[in-house]
């Protein structure tokens, strides 16, 4: 077929044959394999739901949260230490209740599909880190909530929906200092003639370039990644070691194009703003619906009423109820980003068949060609049918004399 397509594009550049050329690269098992890890995820959303409402139940039909709070009540007389108590005691019993479901999750799916390299005592050693560090945030961040509950019961939403911000802005700023190096080891980028086309293009882009990490992600998997990460003095740009290893010189710095279009464009502080913007419109549903639920059965639940840190399993249920709902709208945020991500990146690093295989890498977990439908509500990133169309597009548009090229056999099982 491949021959067949070439044959056709002799007299001139096929886009759609050159886009079938990289798309029949991935077929059979493979692709059949790609695509249930993918649609499964689309049951995941649903059932991540139902797990998190049932478990949120349980705190309220059973008055466990009740419980939490007259403890915090015991030990502390300030509003805000009984809140933080009760929030710890909370976060600690949910993680316990849905460990089962975050090891199916997390750890047995992955491996099942061949995406995971870890041992299991290893990503459950991953998972208690990053269980330690929401017991250092979340708790704190809800204490703080409910503190403008208390003195903004009308409009706590919209200063709530602020506190969420601040909380992800400090996020931003520390993670690649403080968090990230928790997870992996990461090192100077070697000198090299990769580094300097690297650091060329991001000084052509006005992107601080005095900080080119790698870390070691093939630990956990052999996905491919990369970012430019941080604020202000924690800006840096990271490649995973199974970028460097498993790709071409093209498909790297395609990548790293595309990464360094996120920088450029902004996408870190619009994206957080449109999200705030979703995430605002949860808390002012939220602000509407648990008075009422809390009306109709706070005295079997033991939640007096909003301001009552036992309510904080009510606020759960709504919010991850919404969430659900909400899905379409986060992904087509991210979505929308990485479009325009991939056109900056193709004009940057100007190696259309570079992203184009970078592209059919991902999508070893991705869903090659989703119907339109699927790709608007399910998809975080275009679909690599469409990504690899797009470069294609641009090879035609900007290379003198495009030919169709057959990517390396084999190339995806490296």
């Amino acid at each position: 077929m491949i021959l067949d397509l070439m044959a056709n594009a002799a007299s001139g550049f096929d886009v759609e044959g050159a886009t079938r050329v990289y798309l029949e690269t991935l077929q059979g098992p493979a692709r059949e394999k790609s695509d249930a890890y993918f649609e499964g995820g689309y049951w995941l959303i649903l059932l991540g739901t139902i797990v998190a409402v049932v478990i949120d139940w349980l705190f309220l039909r059973f008055r466990m949260a009740a419980a939490f709070r007259d403890l915090g009540e015991r030990w502390f007389k300030r509003p805000f230490a009984i809140t933080w108590l009760t929030a710890l005691l909370y976060s600690i019993a949910g993680w316990v209740i849905a460990l089962p479901w975050s090891v199916y999750t997390g750890f047995y799916r992955e491996k099942q599909y061949d995406l995971l390299d870890s041992s299991f005592g290893s990503w459950f050693g991953e998972s208690l880190i990053g269980f330690a560090i929401s017991l250092a945030v979340a708790p704190l961040a809800i204490a703080v909530i409910y503190s403008v509950i208390r003195r903004s019961p009308k409009r706590w939403w919209l200063w709530g929906t602020g506190v969420v911000g601040l909380f992800l802005f400090i996020g931003v700023l520390i993670s690649p200092v403080f968090i990230t190096p928790l997870f992996n080891t990461y090192t100077e980028m070697e000198d090299g003639p990769l580094r300097d086309r690297i650091i060329a293009m991001a000084q052509a882009n006005n992107v601080p370039a005095e900080n080119i990490y790698v870390f070691d992600q093939s630990k956990q998997h052999k996905r491919v990644s990369a970012n430019v990460s941080g604020l202000g003095p924690t800006i840096r740009i990271s490649l995973n070691d199974n970028l460097l290893e498993r790709t071409s010189e093209e498909e790297i710095v395609a990548v790293m194009g595309h990464e360094l279009g996120h920088y450029v464009l902004g996408h870190g502080y619009k994206r957080g703003l449109m999200m705030l913007a979703v995430f605002g419109l949860g808390l002012f549903l939220t602000a509407r619906i648990a008075p009422w639920l809390i009306a109709r059965n706070g005295d079997r639940w033991g939640v007096r009423d909003l301001a009552d840190p036992a309510s904080i399993p009510v606020l759960g249920i709504i919010l991850s109820v919404y969430f659900m709902l909400a899905t379409p709208a986060f992904n087509n945020i991210t979505r929308v980003q990485e479009n325009e991500a991939d056109a900056f990146g193709l004009e940057v690093a100007k190696e259309p068949d570079g992203f184009a295989r970078a592209a059919m890498r991902l999508s070893e977990y991705r869903k090659l060609e989703p119907g339109a439908l699927e790709e608007f509500l399910f998809y975080t990133h275009p679909s690599g049918e469409n990504r690899v169309r797009r470069s294609m597009q641009w090879k035609e548009d900007n290379i003198d004399n495009p030919q169709i090229t057959t990517p390396p056999e084999g190339y995806l099982n490296q």
